[in-house]
């Protein structure tokens, strides 16, 4: 079934015009996916892949989760329009800038595994606003609303992975002085080198499906400290691209 519409009417929402309407002698209503397997299985279908001989894309199933939690999250948030709707599509395209970013930093840094990490996620923000019509007023207000989906996003899909208190020693040795820096272009290599300085971490990397190689390392390192951050065990410093946690 094709139908043509104005191209000034129609806003690439995804809503359906009332002059494209009344071309119609029925309407049929469906449903977004209900919860987050179903979206990731769709984006997996869905997803363009760029296949590159010389480098591995890998993307973490946490980091999977994180990506179909923001949209479940945009789909209940009052700040978002919602008769406009919240499609699949920005699953797959917050999905897609997310390789993309982890991409471009292992061919800068001259890894051979590109895999997305927790300091990638803010180049979905400007993915993600392209798609969806928000219900904010002041400017600037579209990005404070989407960090801080992303944020919640974050914070639920670590709830369900760990416990806070399984990192207590870990916390102990931040509150004792350690920091530690992320940013979305450090090498791999620096994350796998400071594993043994951090209590627990190991086990969590296990526990998550990653071995110890370092593009995987540095993605599971960013995840633990930063759900440690949200949950609000230990420090974050933000400047210049980059983060510093603390106790």
């Amino acid at each position: 079934m094709v139908a043509s519409a104005n191209p000034e009417d129609y806003t690439n929402r995804g809503r359906i015009i009332t002059p494209l309407k009344d071309r119609f002698g029925a309407q049929i209503r469906t449903h977004y996916p209900r919860n987050t397997e179903d979206e990731i299985k769709i984006v997996e279908q869905e997803r363009t892949a760029f296949q590159d001989r010389e480098l591995s894309v890998l993307m973490p199933d946490f980091m999977k989760e994180i990506v179909a939690e923001v949209t479940q999250l945009a789909r209940r948030s009052p700040k978002i329009n919602q008769r406009s709707g919240v499609s699949v599509r920005i699953s797959i395209t917050n999905y897609e800038n997310l390789v993309s970013n982890a991409s471009r930093r292992a061919l800068r840094t001259g890894e051979t595994e590109a895999v997305p990490r927790i300091s990638d996620l803010p180049s979905i923000v400007p993915s993600s606003s392209g798609k969806l019509e928000m219900e904010t007023w002041e400017e600037g207000d579209d990005q404070t609303v989407l960090e801080k989906i992303i944020k919640t996003a974050v914070l639920n899909v670590f709830r369900r992975h760990f416990e806070a208190s399984q990192f207590n020693e870990l916390v102990q040795r931040f509150d004792a002085g350690l920091t530690f820096e992320v940013s979305e272009g450090q090498p791999a290599e620096k994350y796998a080198a400071m594993l043994r300085e951090l209590p627990g971490m190991e086990k969590a990397l296990k526990s998550l499906g990653l071995d110890k190689r370092p593009a995987l390392a540095a993605s599971g390192v960013e995840f633990v400290l930063e759900g440690l951050h949200l949950s609000k065990r230990i420090n974050k410093t933000e400047m210049d691209g980059a983060a510093i946690y603390a106790g």
